[in-house]
């Protein structure tokens, strides 16, 4: 229960790193593609302190060095790639149907939920296993 609780907390972090980058982007640049430009850069963001905490938090991994976590980080963002098109397609979804931005990102924040849960399934599996990478 302890571990669900963590996992959980760490999520809502990732969650508002990606949503912030995203904000961040489309108050920075509005021109062409900028919702797809925000949501491909709060990706980018949300999937790197997902991993950071992850390994530490949730899998306590620990690379045996450079290579290794290079190789476990790649491995983490092929899984990812799984549960991004979750995400993605409910905050476009969310997107078309509502045409604002705060309900792209419940829409973001739904996906994420939902695509954050089969992604601790992945990592267990396949990412952080004993001897992986």
């Amino acid at each position: 229960m302890k571990l669900t609780f963590i996992y959980a907390l760490l999520a809502v972090v990732a969650t508002a790193a990606n949503i912030g980058a995203q904000d961040l982007l489309v108050r920075v640049y509005d021109g062409h593609y900028a919702v797809a430009l925000s949501v491909a850069f709060g990706t980018g963001v949300g999937l790197i302190v997902k991993y950071v905490l992850d390994k530490r938090y949730i899998f306590r991994f620990r690379a045996k060095n450079a290579v290794h976590d290079g190789q476990t980080f790649i491995l983490y963002a092929l899984m990812g790639l799984i549960t991004t098109v979750i995400f993605w397609g409910f905050e476009f979804g969310f997107d078309h149907l509502f045409q604002t931005k705060e309900m792209r990102y419940v829409g973001a924040v739904i996906g994420l939920a939902i695509g954050y849960v089969a992604k601790y399934a992945l990592d267990k599996r396949f990412v952080f296993r004993q001897g992986a990478a």
